[in-house]
């Protein structure tokens, strides 16, 4: 270890005045933020990754914030990886679909490990993300499906008109009158299905 002290001249005197009487350095470590986070967004969840030196990978823990693009850090939400490797899943449950997010994170040495003691890093670079939005279905084609749920009951409907009208009207020309009938509702129903389409 070490002897720190701090020599000062007050009020004309020397003085020296021992702050650290064994100071070791390696319990008072600040380490560099982590570099080159990057995220990659699914429709189940949104992995986020960065870098550390490699020889450090080991003995770190790691604290990420996340948060939506619009609102403030004070607001934010943290998040602990369950293992020292730099990467963490964040699932898409956890985020508000067609809402763009900001991302940070940053390290320190493990509790776990004795060796060595540090406080937490600056946070690094940010990372932004997007869950997707849910798709509608367009007006077209919930028009369409329901013009076609209405086709079946009003052909239905159509038949048994025809059918009752050409039983009045048998007496008056019962040759032409259902044939010419039927002929009329076939033209409607293959107008129908040309809208239809």
């Amino acid at each position: 270890g070490y002897r720190v002290s701090l020599q000062g001249n007050f009020f004309g005197r020397n003085h020296t005045y021992v702050t650290f009487p064994e100071y070791s350095p390696r319990k008072h470590i600040k380490l560099d933020p982590p570099l080159n986070i990057q995220s990659n967004m699914t429709a189940s969840k949104c992995q986020i990754w960065w870098s550390v030196p490699w020889y450090l990978a080991e003995i770190l823990q790691y604290e990420l914030q996340y948060k939506e693009y619009s609102m403030s850090w004070e607001n934010a939400l943290n998040k602990t990886p369950p293992s020292s490797l730099p990467q963490i899943e964040i699932e898409a449950t956890e985020l508000r679909s067609g809402i763009a997010y900001t991302a940070r994170v940053r390290c320190k040495v493990s509790e776990n490990e004795d060796s060595y003691h540090s406080q937490w890093s600056e946070w690094s670079q940010t990372t932004v993300f997007q869950r997707a939005g849910v798709p509608k279905l367009s007006e077209k084609i919930l028009n369409t499906r329901t013009m076609q749920f209405l086709f079946i009951p009003l052909s239905f409907g159509t038949l048994l008109y025809l059918f009752w009208n050409c039983k009045l009207s048998q007496k008056a020309s019962p040759a032409l009158t259902f044939p010419h009938q039927l002929l009329s509702f076939s033209h409607s129903i293959i107008c129908t299905m040309g809208i239809l389409r």
